[in-house]
């Protein structure tokens, strides 16, 4: 598919994030105002809260854009999703009529005058392990490599539960988190500051549609409930993990913080770049099995922006089309117990790595434990992050002349609290 013009000028960039073939969700405010639920297009926001008050949108026979959150719009369904889309598509494009072009003019705020929040009204958060590239080098430096996988991951989908309150939108610091740290030997353990907090490259698939209680959904109908998906940065305290994860998994090195991107591209943008779960080893249970492919080639990137350094440089690069199992699997493996999902509820991908060194999603992976640090341009090198490191995600898919972008996911991390106990020390 070619590039689709738009009368909004910086919409048609080549390497423009947010052309017409894009439209990503997202909520905005500006000025201290109230938050709204606003589109990307090119470098503007068009304000959909706005045109559905002055009447000019009329999704349903209720307001769905009165609330800060895209959870009343996605409870629609895909049909609406569909329709709504195509006629953004049409007011924005090249040809819509003037009448059309005046008022959308009118509501379009740029987004250097925007601050983002959250889009979506987060109910659960499940994080999966859906990389095996990934699973294999962190299970080799775990238990060694003749046990990296565990016996089940080639039959099945491994996840644990999250914590929604958790997820932050991109721009909020991080601070360094506290935890029981166990050293080698016999030592007991402290409570102390993480020494090996780190990043995690993930993608983050939006439900939009419920299950019902009870009942499984298929591979195939679990994809007709996604909504759209945001970069994730899934924060990891390696130290306290290495303690605490056996025998139940992550449970406090992962509740820190879930960083993800403030636009939600749709499932229907990204049609275009769809490819295949990687080659079987071993052949998945019927209930598994995808009915066509259903990843998608996305360029994936971290950056690290050290205290002091200029400018953001490269830590790793990746693509979405390394992953094991795909999120509709990862979604309908989540019901087959009768567990409902429900709109707004998020599925993390698993750390996002590819067979290369430079292709390793987490700096875990990058350094080997730490036993191989990564340089960076001269200005130094981590093995874990250190305090006031500026983690930069982004991600792209790339058309015939244009880009489908997320925008950027970034976190701050900040020293640890003195006494995380103090109840002076604020934020």
């Amino acid at each position: 598919m070619p590039l689709l013009k738009s009368w909004v000028e910086s919409a048609n960039a080549p390497d423009g994030q947010f052309p017409l073939n894009n439209l990503p969700y997202g909520v905005f405010s500006t000025e201290n105002g109230p938050r709204r639920c606003g589109v990307a297009v090119g470098d503007s926001i068009l304000d959909v809260t706005a045109l559905e008050e002055r009447g000019y949108l009329n999704v349903c026979e209720t307001r769905v854009f009165a609330a800060p959150s895209w959870n009343a719009f996605m409870s629609l369904g895909p049909e609406t999703w569909r329709r709504f889309r195509s006629h953004l598509q049409a007011v924005l494009g090249a040809r819509a009529a003037q009448a059309d072009r005046d008022v959308c003019f009118n509501a379009l705020v740029p987004q250097a005058d925007a601050t983002m929040h959250l889009p979506v009204e987060i109910r659960g958060y499940a994080d999966f392990y859906g990389c095996k590239n990934h699973a294999i080098n962190v299970g080799t430096m775990f238990r060694g490599p003749e046990n990296a996988l565990p016996s089940n991951y080639l039959h099945l989908p491994i996840a644990y539960n999250g914590r929604a309150s958790s997820i932050v939108v991109s721009g909020t610091d991080i601070r360094r988190p506290w935890g029981q740290l166990k050293d080698p030997g016999g030592a007991p353990p402290r409570f102390a500051p993480s020494e090996r907090f780190d990043f995690e490259l993930e993608l983050g698939a939006i439900v939009g549609q419920p299950s019902k209680f009870g009942k499984p959904v298929t591979v195939a109908e679990a994809e007709t409930m996604i909504f759209g998906y945001v970069l994730l940065n899934d924060w990891s305290a390696r130290d306290i993990q290495t303690w605490e994860y056996q025998p139940l998994g992550p449970f406090q090195s992962k509740a820190t913080a879930n960083t993800i991107s403030p636009w939600i591209v749709t499932s229907l943008a990204l049609q275009p770049f769809r490819t295949s779960t990687q080659p079987r080893e071993v052949q998945l249970l019927p209930h598994l099995q995808e009915p066509l492919p259903m990843l998608f080639d996305i360029d994936l990137e971290v950056l690290m922006l050290p205290s002091g350094a200029g400018e953001p440089l490269p830590v790793a690069r990746t693509n979405y089309k390394e992953m094991y199992y795909s999120a509709p699997q990862n979604l309908a493996h989540h019901t087959t117990s009768g567990c409902p999902v429900e709109v707004g509820d998020m599925l993390g991908s698993g750390t996002i790595s590819g067979t290369e060194p430079g292709s390793r999603g987490s700096l875990v992976e990058l350094s080997w434990g730490g036993k191989e640090p990564v340089g960076l341009n001269g200005v130094g090198t981590r093995s874990f992050i250190e305090d006031n490191d500026t983690i930069i995600m982004r991600g792209a898919s790339r058309g015939d002349g244009y880009l489908v972008g997320f925008g950027e996911c970034v976190g701050k991390v900040l020293p640890a609290y003195a006494d995380p106990y103090a109840r002076d020390e604020v934020l």
